[in-house]
């Protein structure tokens, strides 16, 4: 068998579908997915399999006008993404208007040398005369080397995207073993599972103001994992929000991002968690090392 290996990097604005779109690619849950835009931090590796050839896949931050030291951060993190890429995809809202957030993507990814690949994803929400003005006018703008109609949450037509990828990636040894889905440690797929929690169930009372830190991973005797996460807020009214009335928020997020951990892990998991105040945790460089971002001033 010859083995055949690539990257392929996933750029766009945020909450355009990048994380779901690599989940529906590798086949199960390797990122997190929220309808707050902005959820994905940091750069994220899932690994999709094709026959004998290895799909990675590079989950990016959405690419927008940053604002904070985090922000910076982020989006350097996604323009660092494309380096050593086979193609670029560039998935695009197809429900929403076209913003001067898809115009900073075209322009950031429109000179450089890899296949591009325009993706417009949620098609099962627009007409589709509307989709062929779409497509028309984003590759009037950049010139795709092919353009994609797809409903990532839906599956459809991301078993076609899949194939051409294959097609394209290089001969070559397999980066990750098989059966890896992601490069990321067990440590931080916890922490991202709490964050996601965080946002799915506080929904806008929450605002970006909070991260969570996996503190103490450790496998128990009987094979399970201990582990104690610190949820950072940057106030005492949000501290009060994430616990709830006499603690029943805190302890249905733990419950449910528990789960989920332990379909991720496939083991038996032991989460603690605890809210701390941290007012300028996204000052604090080790905070952006746990998170895999770069100290951007």
């Amino acid at each position: 068998m010859t083995q055949r290996c690539g990257f392929v990097a996933v750029v766009g604005a945020p909450n355009a579908g990048k994380s779901t779109l690599v989940n529906a690619l590798v086949g199960q849950k390797v990122a997190i997915v929220s309808a707050k835009a902005q959820t994905t931090r940091t750069r994220l590796m899932g690994v999709a399999m094709e026959g004998d050839t290895q799909i990675v896949l590079i989950d990016t931050p959405g690419i927008f006008a940053p604002t904070r030291r985090l922000d910076r951060a982020m989006v350097a993190a996604a323009w660092g993404s494309l380096e050593d890429s086979e193609a670029i995809l560039v998935i695009v809202d197809a429900a929403a208007k076209l913003t001067g957030r898809v115009e900073r993507v075209l322009e950031g990814v429109a000179n450089r040398p890899e296949k591009k690949f325009l993706v417009l994803n949620k098609v099962d929400l627009v007409r589709k005369d509307k989709l062929l003005t779409i497509a028309t006018e984003l590759n009037e703008r950049l010139a795709f080397d092919e353009t994609f109609f797809i409903s990532a949450a839906n599956d459809d037509g991301v078993a076609q995207l899949k194939t051409l990828l294959a097609g394209m990636m290089p001969e070559g040894i397999w980066h990750f073993p098989e059966d890896e889905v992601s490069d990321a440690p067990e440590r931080t797929l916890a922490a991202e599972i709490t964050r996601e929690q965080l946002y799915r169930q506080l929904h806008e009372e929450l605002p970006y103001q909070s991260t969570v830190e996996t503190e103490l991973f450790k496998s128990r005797p009987d094979g399970s994992a201990e582990i104690h996460q610190q949820i950072l807020v940057a106030r005492d009214n949000q501290r009060a929000i994430v616990l709830g009335k006499r603690g029943a928020r805190i302890k249905e997020i733990g419950s449910r991002a528990r789960l989920e951990i332990e379909q991720a892990l496939d083991r038996k998991v032991h989460l603690y968690l605890h809210v701390k105040v941290k007012p300028d945790w996204d000052e604090d460089r080790g905070v952006y090392r746990d998170m895999g971002l770069d100290w951007v001033d």
